[in-house]
């Protein structure tokens, strides 16, 4: 049953991204009642969130559903970390729901934003309890995916995504 046939974008055993949960695998593709009504869902599963996302094909690009990020698209996260922080010189409350927001864009980019102006060296001022929170929470979003498109685990990922981040420009 290859994607050709059925029309659908994926099939049992890819590997997608959800914007707001980062990669999981597609489980399997079941056909539910609601409301008297057929309808076709993929059944993704998140491992590291011991969670699982039942969402419309019919609906599935609309809710961000997306196979892993290309090659070129790493290439420029990978870039993007190299870069030199922008940090805003607004509220913390108004940055934090900022990098939230691209977050859970489920842009590897966007993502890769966060954790370049996030990131901290050891020379550098400790970061406050929320600021670690939204960069380790970027970090295992970004590292999840490049080690889904790598074949490696996180570990070897966020290893690295550390490297990239040492390259920054000062």
């Amino acid at each position: 049953m290859s994607n050709k046939q059925t029309g659908l974008a994926f099939k049992v055993g890819d590997s997608v991204v959800y914007p707001a949960h980062g990669v999981g695998k597609v489980a399997a593709i079941e056909t539910q009642e609601v409301a008297g009504m057929s309808l076709e869902v993929y059944v993704v599963t998140f491992d590291h969130e011991k969670m699982t996302l039942r969402v419309p094909t019919k609906r599935a690009s609309t809710a961000g559903l997306r196979p892993l990020a290309a090659e070129d698209v790493v290439g420029k996260a990978l870039t993007t970390l190299k870069g030199r922080a922008r940090v805003k010189r607004t509220m913390w409350s108004r940055r934090a729901q900022e990098y939230e927001a691209k977050i859970n864009s489920g842009d590897l980019v966007s993502i890769a934003e966060v954790v370049r102006d996030l990131h901290r060296a050891d020379s550098q001022p400790e970061q406050s309890y929320s600021e670690r929170q939204l960069y380790e929470s970027a970090l295992d979003r970004m590292a999840r995916e490049v080690a889904a498109i790598e074949r490696i685990d996180r570990d070897a990922a966020v290893e690295i995504l550390t490297r990239s981040l040492l390259k920054k420009a000062a």
